[in-house]
């Protein structure tokens, strides 16, 4: 599935939830289904500065495509960080470079969120970014 496609699926998603709450709840079961990092991951490189909990993101490159893992001492953030490893994670980082993130806004995630948990969101955005940055540079 191309990213574009997994993109339009979570709009898809979002338009069934009748309201808020639900997009609530199911953003919190995303982060509780996500793996999470381990401690030794759980380093200040990957900590993403600009969010009001703790956040860590860590990539790693396999067969041309990035990989993500993440995690957060947040249950919101978790599962939106989440949400933004399903989507982007398994693509290559030319394909990441040239995505935009209007998904975010066609599902009105920023408009539900405080404003100092849209910044995190998107500190969260730029550092996937850096990473396809920082992969494509290493190839």
């Amino acid at each position: 599935m191309t990213l574009k496609e997994k993109q339009q699926e979570i709009v898809e998603e979002f338009a069934f939830l009748e309201d808020w709450e639900q997009k609530y709840e199911y953003i919190i079961d995303l982060g509780k289904e996500l793996k999470g990092l381990s401690e030794e991951k759980k380093i200040d490189a990957n900590l993403i500065k600009g969010c009001q909990s703790k956040v860590w993101i860590d990539a790693g490159f396999k067969d041309g495509k990035l990989f993500f893992q993440a995690d957060s001492d947040g249950i919101l953030p978790k599962g939106i960080v989440s949400l933004l490893v399903s989507i982007y994670s398994g693509h290559s980082t030319q394909e990441i470079l040239d995505s935009d993130f209007e998904f975010i806004s066609q599902i009105g995630l920023q408009e539900f969120l405080s404003p100092s948990r849209a910044n995190g969101l998107m500190a969260m955005t730029k550092q996937i970014k850096f990473y396809a940055v920082a992969f494509q540079l290493k190839k």
